[in-house]
C-alpha cells in the first residue's frame, strides 16, 4: 500500500519550508495475511520538537508504540475475518512476520487479537467497516468517517466484511 507523506518546517530564517513530499518509507503488506498492511507515517519517541529531525523518523523494524510524552502516526489496513479464518491461515507464521516487523506490537498480541498498549490512540476509518471488541462483550461497529479515542483498554480489531478496511491511528504515549 503506498501513502504520500508530505512535511512542512522552517527554516533558519522562521520561513515555513517543504521539507519532503514523498511515498512513506516504511510499509508493509502483510504476506501471511492478505490484505493486511501497515504503514509507519512518522514516530516521535518523546516530547516531539518543532524542527524536523535529520534522519528518517520511521523505521521498518523498530518501535510502532511510542514512549510517554511521544507519538506515532500509522495506516493499518485490516484484512476481512475470512483470511485468518481460512483453513490456510497460519497463525504462527502470522505471528513471526508481525514480531519481525513489529516487536513491540508483537509483545502485547495475545492469540485472539486483543491487546493492550501503553498510549492514548486517536483514531479515524478511512474506509471500510471495522469492529472494535472490548472486555466486557461490547462490541461498536465503525465506519468511514467514525473516530475512536482509545484509552489504553484491552481490546481486538475486526473486520467482518469482505473487504479490506484503513484505520489511520495516531499513538500518544502515556504515562504509568
Amino acid at each position: 500500500m503506498t501513502v504520500r507523506r508530505v512535511v512542512t518546517g522552517t527554516d533558519g530564517t522562521g520561513k515555513s519550508v517543504l521539507v519532503s513530499d514523498g511515498a512513506v518509507p516504511h510499509s508493509h503488506d502483510f504476506e501471511t495475511m492478505p490484505g493486511q498492511a501497515q504503514i509507519r507515517i512518522w514516530f516521535t519517541p518523546g516530547v516531539p520538537s518543532s524542527t524536523p529531525p535529520n534522519a528518517e523518523p520511521t523505521d521498518n523494524h523498530g518501535p510502532v508504540v511510542p514512549g510517554p510524552g511521544g507519538a506515532s502516526f500509522v495506516i493499518v489496513r485490516y484484512a476481512p475475518d475470512s483470511v485468518v479464518m481460512s483453513p490456510d491461515f497460519d497463525p504462527a507464521a502470522a505471528g513471526q512476520e508481525l514480531a519481525a516487523y513489529a516487536p513491540d506490537l508483537a509483545k502485547v498480541f495475545e492469540p485472539d487479537g486483543m491487546h493492550r498498549t501503553p498510549s492514548v490512540d486517536y483514531g479515524v476509518v478511512l474506509e471500510g467497516e471495522v469492529w472494535l471488541g472490548l472486555d466486557d462483550g461490547a462490541e461498536v461497529c465503525l465506519t468511514q468517517g467514525d473516530t475512536v479515542v482509545q484509552v489504553a483498554a484491552r481490546h481486538a480489531w475486526r473486520n467482518k466484511t469482505q473487504a479490506p478496511a484503513t484505520v489511520a491511528f495516531v499513538l500518544t504515549g502515556a504515562s504509568a
